[in-house]
């Protein structure tokens, strides 16, 4: 890991994978907080380095009906509150090149979504506010492709920047993950992720709903371990069937312990 930020990462001297979650969205102004200090809770006694995530915004939804959120402001205040009062980082994603500069003051990671990650101003717009640059690798691209992306961000003179496999289009609606993508992309020298929810979407469903496959969540968690993966993104929910964005590949809350506690003897029995 090549900035200090990663180094600087609470736990992460472990030796331990560490931990992007949270929920899809802000869905009001308690869920931020009650999830974060859950999780906190958890990755405190097991040890392992937890960034919180939660969408501000969801731009991307198949129906023009789907909630998108509860206010650009409203829901980055909540998320920048879960970082100063629980002393954590904290990331969201961003779609333009206005939101870079908009999201940037609330968080310390600025996310660029999986089907954006060929928008060379929004990339270059996300490195120049210096915040760390998290890519998901596109359901269309290679591993091999995505150290173009990495160039884009390091031309704007900033280096700390990490990789996510979130799966790659398997048909019209399914993705499948090829772990040799996880060695491919760290060649780069950069933290690579594997988002072991997204990567379980069933997308473009008739219905205009998203589907997914939440009972293969732990073992995609436990193959990205296994192959050496730096970090695991999960979106998780107390009641994921009555989310209000992606319900149906999201991690249950209080599944989420016993699954860390498996991974991390996992992550112990390799290294």
């Amino acid at each position: 890991m090549n900035s200090t930020f990663f180094n600087d990462l609470k736990n992460i001297k472990n030796g331990n994978f560490f931990l992007i979650a949270g929920p899809c969205v802000v869905e009001n102004a308690e869920m931020p907080m009650a999830i974060a200090s859950h999780i906190k809770k958890i990755t405190d006694r097991l040890g392992i380095p937890f960034i919180f995530k939660a969408s501000y915004q969801k731009a991307n939804r198949t129906r023009l009906d789907s909630f998108t959120g509860i206010g650009h402001e409203n829901a980055l205040q909540l998320i920048k509150q879960v970082g100063n009062k629980l002393n954590i980082p904290v990331t969201t994603d961003i779609h333009t090149v206005d939101q870079a500069d908009l999201a940037a003051p609330y968080v310390d990671i600025l996310q660029i979504p999986a089907f954006l990650c060929r928008q060379t101003e929004l990339l270059f717009a996300a490195g120049k506010t210096g915040k760390v640059v998290n890519i998901k690798k596109g359901q269309f691209a290679s591993a091999d492709s995505m150290k173009y992306a990495v160039h884009k961000v390091l031309q704007s003179g900033n280096a700390q920047i990490m990789l996510t496999e979130r799966g790659t289009t398997f048909g019209y609606n399914d993705l499948i993950v090829d772990f040799r993508n996880i060695p491919e992309m760290q060649v780069n020298g950069v933290p690579v992720i594997v988002d072991v929810t997204h990567s379980l979407q069933q997308p473009n469903q008739p219905s205009g709903i998203t589907g997914g496959r939440p009972d293969l969540i732990e073992t995609m968690a436990k193959a990205a371990i296994a192959v050496g993966a730096d970090g695991i993104f999960l979106e998780t929910h107390p009641d994921p069937a009555n989310a209000k964005s992606d319900g149906a590949n999201m991690l249950r809350l209080d599944l989420l312990e016993g699954l860390l506690e498996k991974l991390i003897k996992i992550r112990q029995a390799i290294y």
